[in-house]
Formats: structure tokens, sequence, C-alpha cells
């Protein structure tokens, strides 16, 4: 990208205030610094947080990424708010079981073959399991979910063990006691992503047991996130998809 624009720059089709504009790292809004250069750096746009921001706020964030031409995925966004923005920005779409917004800018694909699982304990836990769900889809990547499959009644589980397995990872999420990781973990043989939720009865503490069950699971290769952190357990699972879709199989030329 430098040496294109260097280029441009020595040609004289590209003005040199126009070239500090493509290559300014970031976009001061006042309120906020919009961070055009993650995608580059990381291979994903920047994903807006909408939990405490006002509508203006994630409106004047979401049109400047537009021009970038990047995919918008606003989490924790109430019904309200995004009635709010949607009106301003109508090709936003909002799902509300998730309290996502997205809008799709431009064809990601993260990976031309394998999904990645969506492994929800109980119907309680769907808000947390939806945010995975809809993060790994708007990064690209194929997801298949597997919902009400929790530890109560193990059988559901077994039902669709053999598509979990084939997943390249897994997001699995309870509330509860937590445990539903460590019975998928013994079972497949790809990594987990465990997301604890705050769904339980008093001593659950709002997660707390659920958090402490998985980080002391006795199943190896579990990872654990924070609390009801669907976007993050996706965010990690895609970079494993990434990953796994990158390395040669069996057979391939590299």
């Amino acid at each position: 990208m430098l040496e294109q624009i260097l280029k441009q720059v020595a040609d004289g089709t590209l003005s040199p205030d126009q070239a500090q504009k493509e290559l300014e790292t970031f976009e001061n809004l006042g309120f906020a610094k919009v961070d055009h250069h993650r995608k580059k750096r990381q291979g994903f746009p920047e994903v807006i947080f909408g939990e405490g921001k006002d509508p203006t706020q994630i409106i004047n964030i979401s049109r400047a990424m537009m021009k970038k031409q990047e995919n918008i995925l606003v989490t924790r966004v109430e019904d309200t708010k995004a009635e709010v923005v949607s009106q301003h920005l109508p090709d936003f779409d909002y799902d509300k079981t998730s309290r996502t917004l997205f809008m799709k800018n431009s064809e990601e694909i993260v990976g031309n073959t394998g999904y990645i699982a969506i492994v929800c304990a109980g119907t309680s836990d769907l808000p947390v399991a939806e945010e995975a769900a809809k993060t790994a889809e708007a990064f690209g990547v194929e997801v298949r979910r597997f919902y009400d499959v929790g530890v109560a009644g193990i059988h559901r589980l077994f039902a669709h063990i053999d598509e979990i397995r084939a997943a390249t990872v897994s997001v699995v999420i309870a509330g509860m006691e937590g445990a539903l990781p460590s019975v998928v973990g013994g079972l497949v043989s790809h990594p987990i992503m465990a997301v604890p939720t705050s769904v339980g009865y008093g001593a659950n503490f709002k997660g707390l047991s659920a958090l402490l069950t998985m980080l002391n699971s006795c199943a190896s290769g579990i990872s654990v996130v924070n609390i009801d952190n669907g976007f993050g357990g996706a965010y990690n699972a895609v970079m494993i998809h990434r990953l796994a879709n990158s390395i040669p199989q069996e057979g391939e030329q590299t």
C-alpha cells in the first residue's frame, strides 16, 4: 500500500495532502479515534462496542467506517438505541436477540472450508450465543448452531456430536454451573472457546461460578473468556479458524 501511494504522488495522480490522509492510521472524531488500520494489522476491522455510547456517537463512528467500505458490527445495542441508529443508517440490520447491528459493505470470507460450532447450554443463554454467532458470521465464517444441549439433558448433545466434532473450533456457552465446555472438551479434538454466562440463581454469583468451573476444567484444549463475552469467544474462534484454513491439508501443495 505504501509503495503504491508513493508512486501515485510521484506521477502526480495523488496530491501530498491526499497521500497524508491515506496514510493516517486513525480518524479523530473528537470523542473517538476510529482505527482504520485495524484490519491491516489484525485482519479484521474495528468493532463498535455500543454499550455506553449514545446513538449519535454510533452513527458518526459508523459513517467514518463506511467511507472505507468496511463491514460494520456494533455489539450491545438495546432496542431503542438501535431504532434511532437505523433511522439514520437504514442499511444496518438489527438482531434483537444478540443486540447487534450489522452493515455489510464488502464480501468477507475467512477460510474456504470448515465451520465454527456455536454450542449453547440453555435457551436463557441465547443472547450470548447469538452474539457469538453474529460476530463470526460478520467476519465471514460459516456458523452452525447447536442450542439447548446442556448437561441437564446430555442426550441432546449426543444427538449432534458428530457434526460438532467436524467443526474447526467450537464456542461453548453455558450459565448455571458451567459444566458444558468440560463435557464437549472430552468429546472433540479441536479447540474450544468457553463462554460463561450470568444466567443462574444466587450462588451462581452472576456468572462467577460458571467462570470458575470453566477455568478449572480437567478437559484439555479449553480457553475461557469473560462472563457474557460472546463477542470475545467468537473473535478468538475466528482467528483459530483462519489459521486452520491457512495450513495446507495432507496432499495439498504449499
